[in-house]
């Protein structure tokens, strides 16, 4: 079988970032898929369970109540390999258009205090699953050493696996 484009990635010279992992037209709109790599694959742990599941939870409510985007989410949810996470939004989209919207959202994950949205039984389909502590740690790590900094290297894939 041919190999998909996500599986073409370097993932050994990988760094965390904001990438453009594909663009796909739907009707007349581009959606753009983004990738939040918030671990350097294979060089450090992943994120724990919990903690990316309390990141989905905080980030998708986040953004899909955002004042200014909230009509261009798609979806955000984790990466099987639990080094971040998938972003789909309307329209033909680059890293640099939405990393203060990233700002924005792992600065709120940061410092989100209270009651987790949508984790009851009746509102998700493993709601015990949640690390407040462990993904506000992520998110500020992620938003101070990677998003605060960014440089190409963070925001264009290395180039392709052969």
């Amino acid at each position: 079988m041919k190999k998909i484009p996500s599986f073409t990635i370097d993932h050994i010279h990988l760094l965390r970032g904001i990438y453009v992992s594909r663009k796909d037209s739907v009707g007349n709109e581009t959606v753009t898929t983004f990738d939040i790599r918030m671990k350097e694959p294979n060089r450090e742990p992943a994120l724990g369970q919990g903690a990316l599941h309390t990141i989905e939870h905080l980030a998708a409510t986040f953004l899909r109540n955002h004042p200014v985007w909230a009509d261009k989410i798609v979806y955000w949810g984790p990466m099987g390999c639990l080094t971040g996470n998938y972003l789909l939004m309307k329209g033909d989209l680059q890293p640099e258009d939405i990393i203060n919207l990233m700002k924005e959202t792992f600065a709120f994950i940061a410092g989100y205090e209270g009651e987790m949205p949508g984790a009851t039984p009746r509102d998700c389909g493993n709601y015990l699953l949640q690390d407040l502590p462990m993904a506000r740690w992520e998110a500020a790590r992620y938003l101070h050493e990677v998003l605060e900094q960014a440089t190409e290297a963070n925001l264009r894939y290395p180039r392709q696996a052969d």
